[in-house]
């Protein structure tokens, strides 16, 4: 890392120690509560997924929530790894990665929001979420148009930044692992100016240096995030909240080649996951990133209150890489010896954004009905900006690779200027949630615009969401639920058949569930079972002639379960999904596991001679996968089946007075396994054995 990085990182610590000169001793709750923390699904408030704080036991949809306390016991480390103990969701899908997270929600891609904002635009252009961060991790799954606008119909993740309140923190955490892994963070959180000025402050900052599981990648991240936070009055509080990042790094996909990994080689011999097919002297994926965030809320009067969040990002990344080049799906990328020609990509991307998302909120009643109606305005302005360039020549071998100097072609390689593309949406929305005794009933309804310039074409698209819900709460703790929700994503580009321009893909899901909670005790169960159709894709082959572009359909019906109990010293969580899906062409959808099933245990007395102890262990297992596609001189289909895993994670550790130590284990066997491999030629390794040692400091 650069000075700069260590300069501003001394600098924040040195600040924040300096602003909470009160020591706070709160460690023994702590330990006396954490067992009541982690059963708890999460908190929803109006800054969240559901940009409301109704209860998700009433709430007509599915919504996973994974604390901080309950991610960081599993020993995630990234969001990816956040995610893989949730149902309907796959957080490993390209395997073991380091520009960015791309997990997928009932089958597919969906959008990362923070604070109700989305933060990601394009690809490769921006920093990477670190869940030291974050809060919480948030999943609401299907359509979600009627409260964020374009989007997947998979769903969207929400990320909760730490933000500064007025409950006393400090915390300062030491970690080393594997890869030589070394991770320093501080959290420091209290009043400012004493407990009556309604003031608070907060720095969470760290810095981390680590190697990683594949030859010359490293995962090198500096972040600092400062926030203030003043309420002069109980119906009133504001939040600035700034964060500034800088990661270095490589890339941990090498796009290995079929043949030595799913396909057998001429030779027998094999490439080692932790193969780098790059080169020292050329990869890299550098990002940075600077935003400022606005939350503020005030009630008016007892019906009536305002609310919102505004933020601005600016992005950067600069991405090389040399990779074995691709031919298309079928043909081999290598000889028999393991030779293949080698591409060499240079990337220089950037994003902007300036968001605000501003809710009116009314809490009322007509006669026996209550109403929480929200109506709100979100309106965004992106500019992202990929400049690329490409050389195509030099071989290198994939089972002894061999990094000699660059050569002048290489090293005069630059990015092509292109114009930037900027979007700019508009987008109003209504949506009442309204109770009648047990009954909870929820609609919505939003219109949006966007304009989308990609520099030689320009697009304006007007979409109209609709939602529905209800959900019926027995005194047994029985809750069975009914919804319908629609979503919407721009394509820019005219229909060559038409003449017209390309229209929007439209999503469509139909819902049903259970959610159980028995009277009396800490557990929760959910089921629910789901209809996604996703209309206005490119054409299937199997349609030439057909009078549109976009005559082609995907399907996705599915079945999730997700339970958590705690019985005791115990922390029981399970989580299973299945999906059947099939895009327009009649396959399933790629690298997206047909069963997933996941299951935690922690041992945490609260008691006796082991009271200072907890131990946890999991099991994650997904099922098998598939990739498909044409090779492109014979026409004949291409099948790639992968093969199912299940990987094992655990915990162990130790509390005392101001003090916690754990040593987390993902992959605690060391798995050797692809979570995808590709028709198009490549494979993606799993995560391997990745150990922790944690040791945090409260005072």
């Amino acid at each position: 890392m650069s000075s700069v990085s260590w300069g501003a990182l001394a600098l924040a610590l040195a600040a924040g120690n300096a602003a909470f000169a009160q020591s706070v001793d709160n460690e023994n709750e702590d330990s006396a509560t954490a067992v009541d923390e982690v059963v708890v699904t999460g908190m929803l408030s109006q800054f969240g997924v559901t940009k409301s704080n109704t209860p998700i036991l009433e709430t007509a949809r599915s919504v996973s929530v994974e604390t901080e306390e309950m991610f960081r016991a599993k020993g995630a480390l990234t969001l990816d790894d956040a995610l893989t103990y949730t149902a309907g969701v796959s957080g490993d899908t390209y395997g073991f990665a380091t520009r960015g997270d791309f997990a997928t929600v009932r089958g597919l891609d969906v959008p990362e929001y923070r604070d109700n904002i989305q933060v990601l635009f394009g690809f490769y252009n921006n920093t990477r979420s670190d869940i030291y961060m974050l809060e919480q991790v948030e999943v609401l799954k299907g359509p979600a148009s009627v409260l964020y606008g374009r989007g997947s119909p998979g769903g969207i993740v929400n990320v909760v930044s730490k933000i500064a309140n007025p409950e006393p923190r400090r915390e300062l955490v030491v970690e080393y692992g594997s890869y030589d892994r070394f991770q320093v963070g501080a959290d420091i959180n209290g009043p400012l100016f004493g407990d009556n000025s309604g003031l608070s402050g907060r720095v969470v900052a760290l810095y981390r240096d680590s190697d990683t599981q594949i030859d010359y990648v490293n995962d090198d991240s500096m972040v600092i995030s400062p926030s203030l936070t003043w309420q002069p009055a109980p119906s009133t509080r504001f939040t600035v909240l700034a964060e500034f990042q800088e990661s270095e790094s490589d890339t941990a996909g090498q796009f290995l080649p079929l043949t030595g990994t799913y396909l057998e080689s001429a030779s027998g011999e094999e490439i080692e996951p932790s193969t780098y097919l790059g080169h020292p002297d050329f990869n890299k994926y550098d990002t940075d990133s600077v935003s400022l965030t606005l939350m503020g809320s005030h009630e008016l009067n007892e019906i009536f209150s305002v609310e919102g969040t505004a933020r601005y990002k600016n992005g950067m990344a600069d991405y090389s890489q040399r990779w074995v080049s691709f031919a298309g799906a079928g043909v081999p990328r290598i000889d028999a010896a393991g030779n293949g020609l080698s591409t060499w990509y240079a990337g220089d991307a950037s994003s902007q954004q300036l968001s605000a998302d501003v809710r009116l909120r009314a809490q009322f009643q007509t006669g026996m009905i209550r109403h929480e109606l929200l109506a709100g305005v979100n309106a965004q302005d992106v500019q992202t900006d990929s400049d690329v360039g490409y050389y195509f020549g030099e071989v290198i071998n994939v089972f002894n690779p061999v990094y000699g100097p660059l050569s002048e072609a290489v090293k005069n390689l630059k990015p092509v200027d292109t114009p930037p593309s900027t979007t700019e949406d508009l987008g109003v929305y209504i949506n009442d949630q309204v109770s009648i005794g047990n009954l909870f009933l929820n609609g919505g309804v939003r219109f949006d615009t966007v304009e989308s310039d990609n520099g030689s074409a320009t697009q304006e698209d007007d979409a109209t969401s609709f939602s529905v819900g209800a959900i019926y709460k027995f005194d047994m703790g029985l809750s069975p639920y009914l919804s319908y929700a629609e979503s919407f994503e721009p394509v820019l580009g005219v229909d060559t058949v038409t003449g017209d321009n390309l229209k929007p893909q439209e999503g469509r899901q139909y819902e049903a569930g259970l959610k159980y909670q028995p009277p009396g005790t800490r557990t929760y169960i959910t089921a629910a079972y789901f209809d996604i159709e996703q209309s206005n894709l490119s054409n299937p082959a199997a349609l030439p002639t057909a009078p549109s572009q976009q005559e082609g359909v995907a399907k996705i019906t599915g079945f999730e379960l997700e339970a958590l109990t705690t019985l005791g010293d115990w922390y029981l969580e399970g989580n299973f999904s299945a999906l059947d899906t099939e895009d327009p062409n009649g396959v399933p959808l790629s690298s997206i596991p047909e069963t997933q099933a996941s299951a935690w245990a922690m041992y945490q007395p609260e008691a006796g001679p082991l009271a200072n102890f907890r131990a946890g262990f999991g099991l994650r297992y997904a099922g098998e996968n598939e990739s498909n596609g044409i090779n492109p001189f014979t026409g004949e289909r291409v099948q790639i089946v992968n093969d199912s895993y299940t990987v094992a994670d655990a915990m162990i550790g130790y509390r005392a007075v101001g003090w916690d130590f754990t040593v987390n284990a993902r992959n605690l066997a060391d798995k050797e396994y692809f979570a995808t491999c590709l028709a198009r030629g490549d494979c993606f390794p799993g995560e391997g054995r990745t150990v922790v040692a944690r040791l945090a400091k409260r005072f």
